[in-house]
């Protein structure tokens, strides 16, 4: 049976950590900034836990990780 191939998008954009969580920046920073609040975008510099509803996903496209 053939090696299962990793998602190579997913790879950059989410790192798994030793007890198991799955880890990602938030979007929206790049662009568009002006009409934000302060308080928005400082909120948007913290990375965020992958959401449960969302995991499974994940587990499947990165399946050596």
């Amino acid at each position: 049976m053939k090696k299962m191939k990793s998602h190579s998008s997913l790879k950059k954009r989410i790192k798994k950590t030793a007890s198991g969580k799955y880890i990602h920046r938030h979007g929206g920073t790049s662009h568009n900034n002006g009409c934000k609040s302060k308080s928005q975008k400082r909120r948007l510099h913290a990375s965020s836990e992958v959401d449960k509803t969302v995991k499974r996903r994940v587990k499947r496209l990165l399946p050596y990780s």
